[in-house]
């Protein structure tokens, strides 16, 4: 049977890391506790909001280790715990990224999430990402959850209704972390996934909603290290409340463009300033060396804004 996951909010983690520029595993398990607590229904680990691309291997299968360990530990609070998602697989050969995918998933990733980019890294094509996807799959154990993630970096490779229809006949994709931006494409893929047991995750906050109410299974994306209680009131609440949770997505719409603000330093100041999470701003990120009195400013004003909206569900 396919792996189900709840439906509902996953953030995007980002890694902490000390001022050594080591990865610190302590601080990854509190920030875990700390999306659990918010009521979060599960974690995307090691993505790119984590910088996936500068952490090696071994760094990767220590990060989820230590996720995987932290939601066991840390209930949400209903009692349920957040399931694990995380993808690591860089590689440009199906060898390398195969070992990649069995190391994560033995770590404890419920399911490995490969990088659309990864495959068929030239984008010769919709036939060549297929062949290499299919000799990837051919070297993962049949038992292995999968799931696709659209990342941006270094380049942005949505799935063609082709591709997708292959990934649906092959029965191995569970969960899509959806970075098209776009309604329209967003109600056409949900439609051709209806009854695939395939969940699309939206990253995109301004198409949020509009995604629920055609089938989506939740969010996934950056703002849910912000302010996830938001989120997880409107992945739960858009059918029951649909006034409220259209004023909601309007203002989560509006906050989400503080994404173009240099992420992750960001969130790593909201969580540790504002939020009061053991860790600094470290980053292994060369463009995003630092948070100005600006950008910390504007996180000031958008958690006060959140605060007020969250006293206003009773949250």
């Amino acid at each position: 049977m396919k792996k189900q996951f709840p439906a509902g909010a996953f953030p995007t983690m980002i890694t902490p890391f000390r001022p050594d520029q080591s990865v610190d595993l302590e601080g990854a398990a509190r920030l875990t506790g700390w999306y659990a607590g918010e009521g979060c229904h599960g974690v995307f680990a090691v993505c790119q909001s984590s910088e996936l691309y500068q952490l090696n291997l071994r760094e990767s299968v220590a990060l989820v280790r230590t996720v995987k360990q932290a939601a066991a530990e840390n209930p949400r609070p209903d009692g349920s715990r957040m399931a694990v998602v995380a993808s690591g697989c860089t590689a440009l050969t199906a060898e390398e990224q195969a070992e990649q995918a069995q190391a994560i998933f033995e770590a404890g990733a419920e399911a490995v999430v490969l990088l659309t980019n990864r495959l068929d890294f030239a984008n010769r094509g919709e036939d060549a990402w297929i062949a290499e996807a299919g000799r990837l799959l051919e070297r993962l154990p049949a038992g292995m959850p999968l799931g696709l993630y659209e990342c941006p970096s270094p380049y942005k490779r949505l799935l063609t209704e082709k591709m997708l229809r292959w990934c649906m006949e092959t029965g191995r994709f569970s969960f899509i972390k959806d970075t098209c931006c776009d309604e329209k494409t967003l109600g056409l893929r949900l439609k051709l996934l209806e009854g695939s047991g395939m969940q699309l995750y939206n990253a995109n906050a301004q198409t949020l909603l509009p995604s629920l109410r055609m089938g989506a299974a939740g969010y996934c994306g950056v703002m849910a290290n912000f302010h996830p209680k938001l989120y997880v009131w409107l992945c739960e609440h858009f059918r029951t409340d649909p006034e409220r949770a259209e004023k909601l997505a309007a203002l989560l719409s509006l906050a989400a463009f503080t994404e173009c603000l240099p992420y992750p330093v960001t969130a790593k100041y909201h969580l540790s300033a504002l939020e009061g999470l053991p860790f600094g701003l470290e980053t292994r990120v060369r463009s995003c060396t630092g948070s100005g009195d600006y950008d910390q400013m504007v996180m000031r004003q958008m958690k006060l804004v959140m605060d007020e909206a969250e006293r206003l569900l009773g949250l």
